[in-house]
């Protein structure tokens, strides 16, 4: 499925699109003040981890296609940085929400994740077929 989204990269670029709406979407709504010191608590913390490293997989595939590019791999992790400091600055403005460094926190941790996630499987792809080739000779 991973090689396929990388050769197939509109398809991946279409699914961080979707990715990055749905962010969006969600930043957009407006909730009920909690009740307690823990607001939304453990669901929040995992959503943030959870949508920002599947944001960043999605737009590594699509810029990396497969392949260690140092300048795309850079450029990715500041794109999706600078999304989830938009998404925060978003929630200024909507009723009942508010910018948090800690969500910050959490969404760098989940970009952070999916690229060595990520890195790692294009390395190791690229050791395991340097060792087949070398097998077949």
């Amino acid at each position: 499925m991973l090689s396929f989204l990388e050769r197939k990269r509109g398809i991946s670029l279409i699914i961080t699109l979707a990715i990055a709406i749905i962010i969006f979407y969600i930043s957009s709504l407006t909730f009920e003040p909690a009740s307690g010191a823990g607001g939304f608590g453990m669901k929040t913390v995992i959503y943030h981890i959870i949508i920002f490293f599947t944001f960043t997989l999605f737009l590594l595939i699509s810029l990396l296609q497969g392949n260690l590019k140092k300048t795309e791999i850079i450029f990715g992790i500041i794109f999706a940085f600078i999304y989830a400091l938009s998404d925060e600055f978003h929630q200024h403005f909507v009723p009942s929400r508010a910018m948090s460094l800690i969500d910050i926190f959490y969404d760098s941790f989940g970009i952070i994740f999916a690229t060595t996630i990520y890195l790692s499987l294009i390395k190791y792809r690229s050791i395991k077929n340097s060792l087949n080739n070398f097998k077949n000779k």
